[in-house]
């Protein structure tokens, strides 16, 4: 059973790995970003919508319908769709299928340069959801709270990508439609860009919370094989509001 936590109260086990769940959707995001802000990506130009991927291990592989948590991109299956909205779905939503598709457009080494430009030296995406045979080869996704800290304070500090890309990020990241874990310890009309991510086992939160009447921090939570981890990272979060001034 491990928590890690990087917060305004301090740092506990920061750099320990966990497997990453959906976490790795936000470096996927900055990569996109970061793409159309050197001009190799128009985030406006249609992406084919396939369930077909190409492997770490060089092999095919696609994603099965009733394990992702989002349906708007499966209904364009076969059609075409904005990266834009695309990335948006993967945040709000959680689109597995979504983040596939951009990771294949922006490529795993463009997502390793935006941890890299955020100075994380912890974390890994080494293959998109649902790749069995990279996982079987062991190759996986991997975080650590004080990398994901790094991630969302480039963000709000508009270092990880130009300073209008990171707003619009923030944005996106603040317009989840499902609000839990690190949302639940602020209270409800706070502005919170966060992400969550979690598979059995494994449940992490982190972004930015922005009070009205206190400068803005950044939280990160990661657990692993601890019962009822929504509830602990809703405490955890609790607590840093309280300490907040």
């Amino acid at each position: 059973m491990t928590v890690s936590v990087v917060s305004p109260g301090g740092l506990c086990l920061a750099d320990e790995p966990h497997y990453a769940a959906s976490m790795m959707k936000v470096p996927v995001l900055v990569a996109l970003h970061r793409a159309a802000d050197a001009g190799t990506l128009d985030l406006e130009a249609p992406v084919p919508v396939v369930n077909a991927f190409t492997s770490a291990t060089g092999t095919r592989f696609s994603c099965d319908p009733g394990y992702d948590n989002e349906h708007d991109v499966w209904d364009r299956l076969g059609s075409a769709a904005p990266a834009r909205w695309l990335a948006r779905r993967m945040i709000v939503r959680s689109s597995n299928l979504a983040t596939n598709l951009l990771l294949a457009l922006v490529g795993l080494p463009a997502v390793a340069e935006a941890w890299r430009v955020a100075g994380a030296t912890g974390s890994v995406t080494g293959r998109g959801i649902e790749d069995s045979a990279a996982e079987a080869a062991g190759i996986t996704n991997t975080v650590t709270a004080a990398d994901l800290a790094l991630l969302f304070g480039g963000l709000l500090a508009g270092t990880v990508a130009s300073p209008a890309a990171c707003a619009e990020m923030l944005d996106v990241l603040a317009a989840q439609e499902l609000r839990e874990d690190l949302a639940l310890g602020v209270p409800a009309g706070v502005r919170v860009a966060y992400k969550s991510g979690w598979v059995d086992g494994v449940r992490h939160s982190a972004g930015v919370v922005l009070p009205p009447d206190a400068p803005p921090y950044v939280l990160a939570v990661c657990t692993t094989g601890v019962p009822d981890a929504a509830a602990v990272i809703a405490r955890i979060s609790k607590e840093a509001w309280e300490e907040r001034r």
